[in-house]
């Protein structure tokens, strides 16, 4: 992993030699996203607080002791809105709060994968220092002086921001990582790539484009089953020569060969 000239983008070494290129989400975009949450958590919070206090104000004439437990309750609900909204989001959207989403950006870890839930609660419980000794004051310190502009809850879990533009138009950067540039021998011939419908190829092709992303499991499973699910409408060598992978690739070149992809 490295980042290019002004940290304004993300090159990644995939594990097939392929370099990836992402762009990375500057202050300014960043910060409009967080304006975002912080608008629609202030609303949030202002309609149950003004909710909340009648119904603990009703409670309390009638069960003192219940209004204290109503104010705790507050507390915690003021907490879990606050430090809870962002990872609740972020875990269930992969990477995005409703502001990301809104302007286009997303969390991925330094090596282009999700983070994980326990990730996601780990950075933004980071949030508690970055708020010190005022409105985000050293997280915007730390985003000005790294590399990337990470916060602190970026640089302790390895994460970065990137323009959702860059992961949607992802392509590979180095001309030997190309999977539709790389035919099989010529020994081999024709897999049947024309026998495929065009959901079938879309699949072979989605898969080729993602699987970087994937964990090596899910990964080779992936590509088994795609196989499998198509095997009978191919022609494939007798000696079991070639990977899975390898195989998938060289119908998606194939297919591109004969002009069916542009």
């Amino acid at each position: 992993m490295s980042l290019g000239p002004a940290a304004d983008k993300l090159t990644i070494e995939t594990p097939e030699q392929t370099a990836l290129e992402f762009q990375v989400a500057g202050i300014g975009s960043r910060f409009l996203a967080l304006a975002l949450d912080v608008l629609i958590q202030a609303l949030v919070g202002l309609i149950v607080g003004i909710g909340g206090s009648f119904a603990i104000a009703g409670i309390s004439v009638v069960a003192p002791k219940a209004g204290m437990w109503g104010f705790a309750i507050f507390v915690v609900f003021y907490f879990l809105l606050y430090f809870g909204y962002y990872a609740f989001f972020e875990i269930i959207w992969i990477g995005q709060t409703p502001g990301k989403r809104k302007v286009g950006i997303r969390v991925i870890k330094d090596s282009g994968r999700p983070l994980t839930p326990a990730e996601s609660i780990g950075r933004n419980l980071m949030r508690i220092v970055d708020w010190l000794p005022f409105f985000y004051a050293i997280g915007m310190a730390s985003a000005f002086l790294t590399k990337g502009h990470k916060r602190l809850g970026d640089l302790v879990v390895g994460s970065i921001v990137v323009r959702e533009t860059s992961l949607s138009d992802l392509k590979p950067v180095s001309p030997m990582s190309s999977y539709a540039t790389s035919p099989l021998p010529s020994t081999v011939g024709s897999l049947g790539a024309h026998h495929l419908s065009a959901e079938e190829n879309a699949l072979i092709e989605s898969f080729l484009s993602r699987r970087s992303a994937l964990d090596l499991g899910v990964r080779f499973h992936m590509a088994e089953e795609i196989l499998r699910s198509i095997r009978p409408k191919l022609t494939l060598p007798a000696d079991n020569s070639l990977s899975t992978e390898k195989i998938l690739e060289a119908l998606a070149y194939e297919r591109r060969s004969a002009g069916a992809y542009t």
